[in-house]
């Protein structure tokens, strides 16, 4: 499968056609109703609107929960260090093909699991490992980017753009994967270059959240561009609230932030 830039209900269709083509040798060491893994490093909370996308978009390839596949979901609750066992949990299932964020697809591939492992990303696969190329990811891996973490740049000269005469910005951060790593480095560049002063802020719960906006403020920060991730989107409504009560403009990677504001 090709890497290309797809919505989500799309990519989640794909997982259908990817299931069905798995070798018949390999499937017919599965159960009798195969197992479809769901994997992530986040938190249930906030992604009802992806379980949902999910499994839409394998009945729409024919596949549906409890009739002719069991969905089995895993949750590390923002917990990274949960994943090995709960990858060892869905091979446990014997699972046909498990399906993961960054995060959940790294602990795959450090587990050297055989099981047929699709992924989605913000990152570039290549770049990070998980691949060894778009055109032929090669062994038991493939999946679709978004390159959201790759326009850190763009984000943060459109958000100079809305406030011009900000000099001071602040970067939120929640490291979880190497997708951060790249976004932090390239942001922090691009506002050397802009002649801004930038602040940046790590946080992995909301303690600490709130914790960076009381430092944005303090430091009196102009304007907020807030970092990709499962992590930083998982807790989403957190962020556009604090943003809110402590009027800074923000800029966010993904337009579910918006239905947030508007709530």
């Amino acid at each position: 499968m090709q890497f290309e830039q797809l919505k989500r209900r799309e990519f989640i269709a794909l997982l259908g056609g990817a299931a069905a083509a798995w070798p018949l040798a390999a499937r017919a060491q599965q159960p009798a109703m195969p197992v479809v893994g769901f994997l992530r490093n986040t938190p249930s909370t906030s992604f009802d609107h992806i379980v949902a996308a999910f499994r839409q978009g394998l009945s729409e390839a024919g596949f549906v929960d409890g009739r002719n596949v069991a969905i089995q979901q895993r949750w590390a609750e923002g917990r990274d260090d949960r994943l090995p066992a709960l990858l060892a949990d869905l091979i446990s299932l014997k699972a046909a093909v498990i399906v993961a964020n960054t995060a959940g697809a790294f602990a795959a591939k450090a587990a050297a699991t055989t099981v047929p492992v699709v992924f989605a990303t913000g990152s570039d696969p290549v770049r990070d490992g998980l691949v060894t190329s778009l055109n032929r990811p090669s062994a038991n891996f493939t999946g679709v980017t978004f390159i959201a973490s790759e326009l850190g740049t763009k984000r943060l000269e459109l958000l100079r753009q809305l406030v011009p005469k900000a000099t001071t910005v602040a970067m939120l951060v929640m490291p979880s994967a190497k997708e951060t790593e790249v976004e932090r480095a390239d942001v922090a560049k691009a506002a050397q270059a802009l002649g801004l002063q930038l602040v940046v802020a790590d946080a992995t719960s909301r303690p600490e959240i709130e914790a960076a906006f009381a430092t944005f403020a303090q430091r009196r920060a102009d304007a907020v561009l807030v970092g990709t991730g499962a992590l930083t989107n998982s807790h989403s409504e957190a962020i556009v609230a604090l943003a809110a009560r402590h009027s800074i403009p923000t800029i966010y990677s993904l337009r579910e932030y918006e239905s947030r504001s508007a709530g």
